[in-house]
């Protein structure tokens, strides 16, 4: 027999499947009852703490890559004194807490502004290898750690200097609420810095004193687990093909103070590219975020749905399996013994006939082939009605009996109206969520236009177009937010330029705004930088961004569709799909962007809320431009918004497994009763209709089996017994044969 026909694969794997799924039922559905803190509130402070490694690792990459380019510019022009050059620096950017100029044959300290940085830290020695002006961190003598961060100096004829720079390790811009906390933990485990817990002398009352002490140890006991897991390899750390961040993430739990139960979230930093490290990742930072959750005391974890959806499903399957055995299985394998028998000769007891079916009507053939083998004549009986009861009807009943169970949990069972509760929490975390990445993108751009002040400083000293063209070339290679770099004079005659051709208005001068946005019509917005030359009468360093790089600002995991629109509420840029301009998806998105305050008069504030329409149920968000540069006068707004069912909320994921138990119902028996049909219930009604018409008198139709299992089976001995029967000319000669003799 074969091992994947017959009638015994079909009938042995539905067993199988359905016991599976009645034991996957109890487990899962009995384990996706309330839970006192949700997933969702888990996975929500583990994008936080991403959001915060990406922030950190941005801005430590960002200030290397200023502090490098910096001092190549320098290093290219006339010698500057030091004072000079910490002078031009500090009115570019103001991302340091201390900067210095350091003779490296020496030791000597040139020049300094800022805080006093610890220089006997610094190995003058290692300076000559590339790798010895990597970043490095040391802890002051009050307990906290600084970034220092180095760029050469170098003139000919003249000693090499150190340009350090010092740098907190906190993060920029990151909203975080009333009561979350976040620091930074090395390698070993310990917090370098924190952010969001008071210091116990700031607090008022002993209840207070002992909220903020407890808060400090959980975050330590977080930062000792987070260090740990964070050397876990990337690819290890996650289910394959999960994406999303591409560092080590997770969340944890901690333990329950009054009512709350803390919930923390980690991820280590990561490159923006898999694969490629940059300056901050061989740091072995990792980001600790936690927050306080309040438990629901009315959460239960019953197992009685799962327990009676199984119980449930094992009857009628149960059911539906002895059917296939004692309607198709047995009678079928009862008609292979009984041809078999016939085959061979053995002619003596007759043919146990089946009650109903195909079987039925292949059994009365056999009996009737028995007796003309026997040399009784063939006749032809009356159709029975009974049996007109046949194996397909019998496949549609066992169908609908695993669909009377299947149907309900999809359609029916556990569904999620509009009475799901979401957690507060969550609509906390979209609007904090939200306000950070808002100020990541105005803090993006703000360093884009900074950098053009800072080549605009230094272009002054460059007369010749080849000399500013190597600028440009240099700075657009550093950064890769700008698609296109370029000079314009006054009356807007491109001087130099790099990267792709200028976008800016023809035959007109540099804009005086410092960022603007151009509608040209085509696919995408353009996105202007400019920066006035000192000394060319009304020349200007424009920066084209590309857009490509807003974008990517915007791509967070768990925070659902991101759009970036402008005041008059038109897309500029989004996480997904989006024409240039176009208008928000409906109009209480565009009431919630209004009422950020950027058109009420009011200070502009970040808002968070949860509509309900029905069942459906989304969670929005909208934080604008807040704080200085100049990207805040382009009055952007950046919204977030997603359905609750994504969530993994108690009520959701219940409703999700018990669908899910209904479509793995719904295909196992479409599986097996469909691979049952077509293998055996088609070939054996044709049998069925051959053995009629052989046993009506068809000597000439030769049996053939279609497969080698039962059905062939029995079609092969269909075949022997056909050879064995006499022809019709046989038949008339044995007849005349006779007749003579009997006159004889």
């Amino acid at each position: 027999m074969s091992l994947l026909g017959g009638i015994r694969p079909p009938i042995a794997v539905l067993s199988v499947l359905l016991l599976a799924l009645a034991g996957i039922t109890a487990l899962t559905l009995g384990r996706a009852g309330q839970e006192a803190v949700p997933k969702a509130v888990k996975l929500s402070q583990q994008h936080f703490a991403e959001d915060g490694a990406i922030a950190l690792r941005a801005s430590i990459d960002e200030s290397v890559t200023d502090l490098t380019r910096t001092a190549e510019l320098f290093s290219a022009g006339e010698p500057v004194q030091p004072d000079a050059v910490l002078d031009k620096i500090g009115s570019v950017y103001q991302k340091w807490m201390g900067t210095a100029v350091v003779e490296i044959s020496s030791g000597k300290l040139l020049a300094a502004r800022g805080e006093n940085l610890p220089l006997t830290a610094i190995d003058r020695g290692a300076l000559a290898d590339k790798d010895g002006l990597a970043p490095r961190m040391v802890r002051l003598e009050n307990g906290e750690t600084r970034l220092l961060s180095f760029a050469l100096l170098t003139w000919k004829g003249q000693p090499q200097q150190l340009l350090v720079a010092s740098s907190s390790l906190r993060f920029p811009g990151i909203s975080l609420g009333k009561f979350r906390s976040i620091a930074v933990v090395g390698q070993d485990g310990h917090v370098l810095s924190t952010d969001g817990i008071p210091e116990p002398e700031q607090v008022l009352t002993d209840l207070q004193r002992e909220e903020v002490k407890q808060s400090n140890k959980q975050l330590k006991a977080f930062a000792k687990a987070a260090a740990k897991k964070a050397r876990t390899h990337p690819l290890m750390s996650k289910e394959p093909g999960s994406g999303g961040f591409l560092g080590v993430s997770g969340h944890l739990t901690g333990e329950r103070y009054l009512g709350e139960r803390a919930i923390g979230g980690y991820a280590s930093l990561a490159g923006p590219e898999a694969g490629k490290p940059t300056v901050a990742t061989r740091l072995g930072l990792t980001v600790v975020a936690q927050v306080p959750v309040a438990e629901d005391p009315t959460a239960t974890n019953s197992s009685a749905f799962g327990l009676l959806a199984a119980a449930a499903l094992l009857l009628i399957g149960g059911t539906t399996v002895y059917l296939l055995l004692r309607t198709v299985q047995r009678p079928l394998i009862r008609l292979f013994l009984e041809g078999r028998r016939l085959s061979r000769g053995d002619l003596e007891r007759p043919v146990t006939v089946p009650k109903s079916g195909e079987a039925a009507r292949i059994g009365a053939a056999l009996e009737r082939l028995r007796r003309q083998l026997l040399g009784e004549p063939a006749d032809r009986p009356e159709k029975s009605g009974r049996r007109r009861f046949g194996s397909r009807t019998l496949i549609a009943v066992c169908g609908v009996l695993l669909l009377a169970w299947s149907a309900p949990l999809m359609l029916l069972l556990n569904r999620a109206g509009d009475t799901v509760v979401v957690p507060q929490q969550m609509v906390n975390d979209q609007r904090e969520r939200t306000d950070t990445l808002t100020d990541r993108v105005r803090r993006a751009l703000n360093e884009g236009h900074a950098d053009l002040t800072s080549v605009a400083s230094l272009m002054g000293d460059r007369t010749k177009p080849s000399d500013m063209a190597k600028v440009l070339e240099s700075t657009l290679n550093q950064h890769p937010r700008y698609q296109s770099l370029y000079v314009l004079d006054a009356k807007g005659k491109v001087l130099a330029e790099a990267g792709d051709d200028p976008r800016s208005p023809s035959g007109k001068g540099p804009s005086t705004q410092p960022i603007r946005v151009l509608d040209e019509g085509g696919k995408e917005p353009v996105i202007l930088g400019t920066a006035e030359v000192q000394g060319r009468q009304g020349a200007a360093v424009v920066g084209e961004f590309r857009i490509d790089f807003l974008n990517s600002l915007l791509k967070r995991p768990g925070l659902g569709e991101v759009r970036v629109v402008d005041d008059k509420r038109k897309v500029i840029g989004a996480n997904t799909g989006y024409r240039e301009f176009e208008g928000l998806p409906s109009g209480r998105l565009d009431a919630l962007a209004e009422g950020t305050g950027q058109k009420v008069g009011l200070s502009p504030r970040p808002s968070g809320v949860l509509y309900r329409d029905g069942d459906d149920i989304q969670i929005a968000a909208a934080a604008p431009f807040v704080g200085g540069g100049a990207a805040h006068a382009l009055g952007w707004t950046v919204l977030s918004w997603q359905p609750a069912s994504g969530l993994a909320i108690p009520e959701y994921s219940l409703q999700n497994r018990t669908v899910l138990a209904g479509l793995l119902g719904i295909t196992a028996a479409a599986a097996c009763l469909g691979w049952l049909h077509i293998v055996v219930v088609r070939p054996l009604r044709h049998l069925a209709d051959q053995a009629e018409a052989l046993a009506d008198g068809d000597r000439k139709t030769v049996l053939y089996p279609r497969h080698h299992d039962e059905v062939g089976a029995v079609t092969r001995s269909l075949e022997l017994i056909r050879q064995q029967l006499p022809t019709g000319t046989q038949r008339k000669r044995d007849g005349v044969t006779a007749g003579l003799a009997g006159r004889n």
